[in-house]
Parts: structure tokens; sequence; C-alpha cells
């Protein structure tokens, strides 16, 4: 499982995503990123988020 957390780039921000595939993480972090903080994503941006997505354990 792999996990972006929004704090890590914003903040503040205790939103985070959750997913299996890394694109769905980075999918769900973009729409974050737009809708809540209302910021413009570019490659500079999907790379930031790229860098900090990490590897979770799942829960059971």
């Amino acid at each position: 499982m792999k996990e972006f957390q929004c704090g890590s780039l914003v903040p503040g921000c205790d939103w985070h995503a959750r997913h299996e595939d890394e694109a769905e993480v980075i999918r769900k972090a973009a729409e974050h990123l737009r809708q809540t903080h209302g910021s413009e994503v570019h490659e500079s941006t999907i790379e930031a988020i790229r860098s900090r997505i990490e590897r979770v354990e799942e829960q059971a």
C-alpha cells in the first residue's frame, strides 16, 4: 500500500491518500491540492507528491 500525507507538502494539513497504485495516490493528491488548497498542479507538483509517497503496511 502506498500513502501520501498532504502535511508533508502543505504544513498543517491532515489529509492523506492511500492506494495500492501509485498513480491513483498521485491523482487523488493532485485533486485534493486543487480543490482544497487552490493549488495549480504542474509537473513539479507531481514530482513533489511522488517524492513524498511512502509504502505503508495494510491494516487488518
